[in-house]
């Protein structure tokens, strides 16, 4: 399977692709997904969890017993646990955001799932998400996961990665056509 779909290969495709069969065989799939969304969650929020995870200065000893705590803590156990257990007993710890990156990316495909990046100036509301997600499942055909990232910069409307389709319909992009046009013509 990771060798059809190009997104998941390498060391984090391999992991990936193993932890994807086990929680298969264990029907267990969404409770990992689950589980290593919110483990994400966590990296996204926590600079020092960041540190831990990326920096070769740790030992894996230290990693594990920082890994430990932050999965009691955050409730995450099981399946997703143990991969996350054995990436930092195998010294790839830095390598689990392109993990559950690759994961995620299995999952929706045997779901027969699409996942779109969107990016909006601020944050959409659930009537907006759905209409959004709407119009996506009737250009795909498929159920369509959103990754919404808000970034004031595009200052308004909103930026849509899907797959190797990238639709920018942001106002910073469209007063940079603007610029540009104005310098050519001035």
């Amino acid at each position: 399977m990771a060798a059809e779909d190009p997104s998941v290969s390498g060391v984090s495709g391999r992991y990936a692709t193993a932890l994807f069969e086990l929680a298969r065989d264990e029907k267990s799939v969404d409770a990992v997904k689950a589980d290593l969304d919110k483990f994400n969650a966590l990296l996204d929020e926590s600079a020092d969890l960041k540190r831990l995870v990326r920096s070769p200065v740790f030992g894996a000893d230290t990693q594990l017993k920082a890994l430990n705590a932050v999965l009691d803590k955050a409730g995450i156990g099981g399946v997703a646990a143990n991969v996350l257990r054995v990436l930092t007993t195998n010294r790839r710890l830095f390598a689990v955001a392109d993990v559950i990156r690759a994961f995620n990316a299995l999952v929706a495909k045997y779901k027969g799932e699409a996942t779109a990046d969107v990016t909006v100036a601020e944050p959409l509301s659930d009537k907006n998400l759905d209409a959004l997600k709407a119009s996506l499942k009737t250009v795909t055909g498929k159920d369509v996961a959103l990754n919404v990232k808000v970034d004031p910069a595009i200052i308004g409307g909103l930026v849509v990665k899907l797959g190797s389709r990238m639709i920018d319909s942001s106002l910073r992009t469209k007063l940079n056509s603007i610029k540009h046009a104005m310098k050519e013509a001035g």
